[in-house]
């Protein structure tokens, strides 16, 4: 017990007494010059029952010469009188609890015996010994700097028991853990040991682990328990003074999907191939399996234990004559046999088949309609497939192989975000690795791995606010510089057709982590050829907050004291971190928000992210003051929205505007919230022409100014021009086209006026409400047109007036409505509706098109309507009349659909020609000239030139009798009422 090497030895003893004893803290006599005893606290003792043993704990401190005390010394010891009148007892029994040694820097090591143990407050305020730190023992040895503050006692019996609702978890169940006691229980805390010698590994809530303490009872659940919950779970928790552990084995059975077979299918050749080998893997787990292939007559079953897992090898030395399928069955005491089969195809005479091939991996032959498979080349994991089409001709190669070791890491990452270990330290430690990892990413599967670890660290550091260290920072941003690295970048394309998003997220991952950067390690700097970073702590009295860096083109951003300052209470300072990343802009999936451009827009290769932390919270909205150096084109600021898109993500110009620099030709850009900002900048666009807008403004007033009067002019004369059905219909048609221009022209007139480059809902809805408008003008065009085709050829049908009028209601707003709405319904949530800096539909992406293609679509049933007119007033027949009415017929359609056809056809016609990038400002001239003065000629041609309305208004205004005619320039209604009455009297 006593080393020669010790020079003190402080023993702990508990001394049992042949008789009472009173109380005592008086030091105790030498003992022959052994050592001198120091006081030690006592136990008050009974003065009753003399003669009896009684049980009295002390300290002993033996100061120690060079020789060596023996073992088996024992002598009677006489306590100190406890009064005069009393005589000293004899010791009879001795029992040491604590043994320590004291090293030559003064810190006392000290550990308890069998069935003592420190109490609970030493524990907690003292250092375990190295060496007995993962011992699995609670409190048996701790380091104590000065004096030590007590001794090892006694253990009462276990204050409770750990309860399990089942040792073997079923899949699909639930795993429940309770502790069980009577006594007061605090501080609990959960761990895991997957192995007899692993680490004790801490659990904590998350999306697997639910943990519960309520009232001093302690609860853990596991949901889906896999392979990496199985183990033995331990409780540490305090009781009764002491510090207690207790725990409980979980078995978990082996699940389908965890058993591997290779190949999962396999065709073959008798001839070529007579042998071939299976295979059955599957991890080892505290579960005793026993593995068996069927069938194996004519085979040789060999098992390869692998590091955490095993292999069961089927080598059949004989080709199975037909089809045959092999299964391998696992089983276990208590548990249903698991199997896994492989179903072998032999291929016969005449069959299709793949021939070898061993231009990248050895392929045997195949049979056609089946998949040959060879496992991943190298420290990959995974397999690769290639397909015998059914013509007997090899596909393309198809593979999943991942880097064993980014998968390793991304499986940690995974455990721990489901709760498994803690944040703070494993996330810094998964990050130093991966760093390490990312030359080893050559396939889009590992990058994609690669990228999902750090998405899900970034998930778990926002979920339990963890703070990260400059180390770990800076392991982080080696990661995103090797990422956006040109080596990796062509990796990009094919993974993102696997996962769009990738790298929205992976954004959204890098903003995380890099404002979670501890306070203590500020400021700091970063700097690579990809990846920048500032981050600075801000002090009252604050002042701008202002940040350069020397990219291409340079980047400047301020943030103005005034918006700093609400955030700043009682001396609370601000960390600000500025991120600019390069080449992540292009990674990013081409998504832009209601308004933008589109693909002919591009970001100048700087996405600069800004975050600032007050008193431990995020700060959201500030403003920032942008300058992304000189830039050509019209340009938009903007930010990435990882909401637009379901969640996707999309560039969004909301919050932020640009303006002119103060100091220099620059274009800066102000937003009001904090987020992933750059530019977009338009390669094809026109310059902005005041004269364009000057004339749009005031042709489109005088033709509001036109349809107001055409529609005054037809309430005048509304009795006198609809003398009959055609007549009523064809001006129903004109007035109800003069009421939709009239609508669309002054929202579009509002829109361009009061709400120039505002992407707001009042602006939304004025371009609905122009598409609307303008799709009704036509569509009532289109009805006029169909009407007079009607006539001409069903001279003798007779109209029913509500049932026409009906139709040309339908025709005339319910169709235009469904397009409108259709269009809105599509394209809205894609960010395609609005065109950028006006109130009307976007010239790319798809959504003006709705509105052209049923245009032009009019126009060309129109001009199909004029030729068919043509063409049957030149062939007269006994039923149309004298030639003479036919050529005044002829003139009056053709007037009527001229009015219609060039002007609204050729304006729209320019207008498609207007949305291309090349275009001059020839067409953009002509196009506003024509637009903006279809109403004018709407009252001049479909109004004022007919001569009825003419004979209306002089007989309501000058009281003077219209000459005496039936017939009319514009119209062809009287011609074909005079046609029916002589076809009726023919007839007759």
């Amino acid at each position: 017990m006593v080393r020669p090497a010790a020079p003190r030895l402080l023993l702990a003893l508990t001394l049992l007494l042949g008789s009472t004893v009173a109380p005592t803290s008086q030091p105790v006599s030498k003992t022959e010059g052994q050592g001198q005893a120091a006081a030690g606290p006592g136990q008050q003792l009974d003065r009753s029952g003399a003669g009896e043993s009684v049980l009295v704990s002390v300290f002993v401190e033996l100061e120690l010469s060079d020789k060596i005390w023996p073992l088996a010394h024992s002598r009677a010891l006489a306590l100190p009188p406890a009064s005069a009148t009393s005589c000293p007892r004899n010791l009879t029994g001795l029992v040491i609890t604590t043994d320590c040694n004291v090293s030559h820097t003064g810190h006392s090591r000290c550990a308890c015996r069998p069935g003592y143990q420190w109490s609970a407050r030493l524990c907690s305020s003292s250092t375990p010994c190295p060496s007995h730190s993962h011992s699995g023992q609670l409190c048996d040895c701790r380091i104590f700097s000065h004096s030590i503050p007590g001794y090892c006692q006694t253990l009462p019996p276990v204050p409770g028991n750990l309860s399990l609702n089942s040792q073997l978890q079923m899949p699909g169940n639930m795993l429940n853990l309770a502790l069980l006691t009577t006594q007061n229980v605090t501080n609990p805390k959960w761990f895991l040991r997957r192995t007899e010698n692993s680490k004790l590994i801490p659990l904590r809530s998350g999306p697997q682990v639910s943990l519960s303490f309520h009232q001093g009872q302690a609860s853990l659940s596991i949901s889906r328990p896999s392979q990496h919950w199985a183990g033995e779970y331990l409780i540490y928790f305090e009781a009764q003074g002491f510090a207690w552990k207790l725990q409980q084995v979980v078995k978990v059975p082996l699940q389908k999907a965890e058993v591997a077979l290779f190949p999962e299918e396999l065709s073959i050749s008798c001839t070529a191939s007579p042998s071939f080998q299976l295979s059955c893997c599957f991890p080892s787990t505290n579960l005793v399996y026993t593995a068996a292939w069927s069938p194996r007559e004519g085979s040789h079953v060999s098992l390869l234990n692998r590091t955490g897992s095993q292999c069961l090898l089927l080598d059949v030395q004989r080709c199975p004559e037909a089809d045959t399928t092999y299964t391998c069955v696992l089983e276990s005491q208590g548990l249903a046999p698991l199997r896994r089969s492989v179903a072998v195809a032999v291929i016969q005479d005449g069959d299709d088949a793949c021939p070898e091939d061993f231009s990248a991996v050895a392929w045997n032959v195949t049979k056609a309609g089946h998949a040959a498979q060879a496992p991943c080349p190298g420290n990959k994991a995974g397999m690769v497939k290639r397909f015998c089409g059914p013509d007997g001709a090899w596909g393309p190669l198809q593979h999943n192989c991942t880097d064993m070791g980014i998968l390793a890491l991304y499986d940690e990452a995974r455990l721990l975000q489901a709760g498994q270990g803690k944040p703070d330290q494993r996330v810094p430690q998964i990050l130093e690795r991966l760093q390490e990892r990312v030359e080893a990413a050559s396939s889009p599967s590992d990058l994609l791995k690669l990228l999902s670890t750090v998405e899900v660290l970034a998930e778990v550091v926002a979920e339990d606010r963890t703070t990260l260290k400059p180390s770990a920072l800076e392991d982080l941003l080696t990661i995103t510089d090797k990422v956006l690295d040109t080596n990796i970048s062509s990796l990009w394309t094919p993974a993102q057709a696997q996962e769009p998003s990738m790298g929205s997220d992976f954004l959204l991952a890098v903003e995380t982590l890099a404002r979670s950067l501890s306070p203590k390690g500020q400021p700091f700097f970063f700097s690579s050829s990809s990846v920048r970073l500032q981050s600075q702590l801000l002090e009252p009295p604050l002042a701008d907050y202002q940040i350069s860096f020397s990219t291409q083109p340079p980047l400047r951003a301020r943030i103005p004291r005034y918006s700093l300052t609400p955030w700043v209470r009682n001396g609370t300072t601000v960390s600000v971190t500025s991120l600019v990343l390069q080449n992540l802009d292009r990674l990013l999936p081409s998504n832009y928000g209601q308004g933008l451009g589109g693909p002919h827009y591009a970001t100048p290769g700087l996405v600069l992210v800004i975050s600032i932390m007050a008193g431990g919270k995020a700060i959201t909205r500030a403003e920032v003051i942008m300058d992304f150096g000189q830039t050509d084109g019209a340009l938009h600021c903007v930010f990435w929205d990882h909401n637009l898109f379901q969640h996707a993500g999309g560039w969004s110009d909301r919050g932020c505007q640009a303006r002119a620099a103060n100091d220099g030709p620059a274009t800066q850009c102000i937003c009001q919230h904090l987020t992933a900002f750059s530019t977009l900048m338009s390669h094809h666009t026109v310059p902005e022409d005041p004269v364009l807008e000057l004339l749009t403004q005031v042709g489109l007033g005088a033709s509001i100014l036109a349809l107001l009067v055409c529609l005054t002019v037809y309430r005048l004369v509304w009795r006198a021009v609809v003398r009959n059905k055609v007549a009523f219909f064809r001006h129903a048609a004109l007035f109800n086209m003069a009421i939709c221009l009239l609508a669309a022209d002054t929202w579009y007139l509002a829109g361009s006026v009061f709400l120039p480059r505002t992407h707001n809902l009042l602006c939304l809805v004025t371009a609905f409400l122009c598409h609307f408008f303008y799709l009704c003008t036509f569509f009532w065009m289109l009805a006029q047109a169909l009407l007079l085709a009607h006539q001409l050829l069903f001279v003798f049908h007779q109209l029913s007036k509500h049932l026409i009028l009906a139709l040309m209601v339908i025709l005339g707003y319910l169709c235009p409505l469904g397009l409108a709405g259709a269009a809105l319904g599509l394209y809205l949530p894609r960010g395609q509706y609005l065109r950028e800096g006006q109130c009307w539909l976007a010239g790319k992406g798809g959504a003006v098109y709705t509105f052209v293609g049923p245009v032009l679509a009019i126009v060309g049933v129109n001009g199909l309507v004029l030729a068919m007119t043509v063409l049957k007033l030149q062939r007269p027949s006994l039923s149309e009349g004298p030639s003479v009415e036919k050529r005044q017929a002829l003139l009056g359609v053709l007037k009527a659909l001229f009015i219609l056809t060039p002007i609204f056809g050729i304006t729209w016609g320019l207008g498609l020609v207007t949305m291309l990038e090349e275009a001059s400002a020839v067409p953009h001239y002509i196009f506003v000239i024509l637009n903006s003065s279809q109403g004018v000629f709407i009252l001049l041609f479909g109004c004022l030139t007919d001569k009825k309305v003419q004979e209306a208004l002089r007989k309501r205004f000058c009281h003077t009798q219209p000459p005496n005619s039936d017939i009319s320039l514009n119209t062809n209604e009287t011609y074909i009422s005079e046609q029916s009455k002589g076809g009726s009297q023919n007839a007759r």
